[in-house]
Parts: structure tokens; C-alpha cells; sequence
């Protein structure tokens, strides 16, 4: 089954410091995907102008993963953690309950475009933590590069659910097939670029869940740059 999600039907959040746009989002209710895809509760895209940041907000236990595209963005809690995420560069943050939690642009003079999964942990209980590390273009081109996965594989964030994450940047006219093995599901979105699934066409922003089917398979029409959750499914997802 193939779920779509048009960049266009994501919702659009937008304040005097920042921009988020929301691909799973409760206020879809009844949409399919309003409590997300599976395990994957959050799939947002975010713009900071200089100096913008978003308010603090208190978290859920959740796994979250941040890959800063351009720029760099600042984080800080109320515990007195903070880090600055460069782009290039990928964080998993585990967060656990009731931890007020800030973020905003590095940078006084440039724009920050960040991208953000949150999962749902396999575990309740895991204590506030967080890793970063830079994966280079080299290493993601024309390939599924781990960027997390639960063993930490390849020198992959350490996520603590079923889930891997890939990142790619893929060339015109090259065919990408990952295998989806049974009782598994992938959502696959599109950074930017235009690429085709079976007979759709996919571009910048949209999204798509591939549940019980034997693969992602995608043919790329242009320079296009992919982010690919694989994870176990669901009863409610198997069922669809």
C-alpha cells in the first residue's frame, strides 16, 4: 500500500521567528496519518530567519533526529544541556518527559533550514541524552547511508527504537531500490529533487509510506536528496 502525503496538504505553521512545516499532525483528525506513521510521530521541516527561534516547549519521552541542511542551529534545556548543530550535521536527542526544550538560528545574518523525525521510543523511562556527527556528501551519494539505527551500525546515531534512518543524494537518472522485508514499512521524503515511484511522481516535500509491498523503488530525474525511515510496523499499519 502506498500512503501519499503532497507537500502542499502538510500544515503550515508560520510565526514572526520561524516556519514549520508538518507532514503528521493531530488536526488531520480523521486523516490516516494523524497520529504519524507507525512509530514515526513527526516528520517536520523548519526555516529560522537570523536570530529566530521557536518557544520553549515542553517534550514527551521521544527519540528525535535533526539534520541541519543549512546553517546552524542552536539547543538548549532547562537541565543546562545545549549543543549548535551544523549543517551537514545530524543529532539524536533522547528527551525524556517534561523536558522544556528551545531552539533557534546559530547565526545573526543567515537563514537555518533544518529537517526533524521524532519516533516513538521502544521504552519508557531512558534517561535525557544526545549524540551528533557529520556524514559527508561522499558518503551519501548514490547510496542509502545509515544516519541511526538501534545498534548504532557504521558509526550511526544510536536510536532506541526498531527504526533506520538513510540519508542520500542521488544523481539524474539513477535507480534506487531498497528492499522493505516483511513486517517492516517505509516513509521516504523528498528533500528536493524530482524522482518517480512506480508511475508517481514525487517532488520537493512530499512524502510517502510504503507499507506491505516488497520495495522502495525510485527511478531520480534530477539532483534530488531523499531521507528514508525504515521501521517495524504496527498492527494498525499491517491492517491497511
Amino acid at each position: 500500500m502506498i500512503t501519499l502525503r503532497r507537500a502542499t496538504e502538510r500544515r503550515h505553521v508560520q510565526s514572526g521567528k520561524h516556519d514549520v512545516w508538518q507532514t503528521f499532525y493531530p488536526q488531520d483528525l480523521p486523516g490516516r496519518l494523524a497520529d504519524g506513521f507507525g512509530h514515526l510521530t513527526s516528520f517536520n521541516e523548519m526555516r529560522f530567519p537570523p536570530g529566530g527561534a521557536s518557544p520553549p516547549h515542553r517534550r514527551d519521552e521521544t527519540e528525535i533526529v535533526t539534520y541541519v541542511y543549512k546553517g546552524a542551529l542552536a539547543q538548549e534545556n532547562l537541565t543546562g544541556n545545549s549543543a549548535v548543530i551544523h549543517a551537514g550535521e545530524f543529532q539524536r536527542l533522547t528527551a525524556g518527559p517534561g523536558i522544556r526544550h528551545k531552539e533557534m538560528n546559530a547565526s545573526q545574518t543567515d537563514w537555518a533550514h533544518v529537517f526533524q523525525i521524532s519516533l516513538r521510543p521502544a521504552e519508557a523511562g531512558l534517561e535525557c541524552a544526545c549524540e551528533h556527527k557529520r556524514f559527508t556528501v561522499a558518503q551519501r551519494r548514490n547510496t542509502l547511508c545509515v544516519i541511526a539505527s538501534p545498534d548504532g551500525r557504521r558509526g550511526s546515531l544510536r536510536i532506541h527504537q526498531d527504526a533506520y534512518i538513510y540519508s542520500s543524494i542521488l544523481d539524474r537518472g539513477f535507480h534506487l531500490v531498497h528492499e522493505v522485508m516483511t513486517g517492516r514499512s517505509d516513509w521516504l521524503h523528498i528533500m528536493y529533487g524530482e524522482a518517480t515511484l512506480d508511475d508517481i511522481l514525487l517532488t520537493q516535500g512530499d512524502g510517502v509510506g510504503v507499507t506491505n509491498e516488497p520495495s522502495v523503488s525510485i527511478t531520480v530525474r534530477e539532483t534530488t536528496e531523499i531521507l528514508l525511515v525504515d521501521l517495524s510496523s504496527t498492527a494498525e499499519l499491517l491492517q491497511k
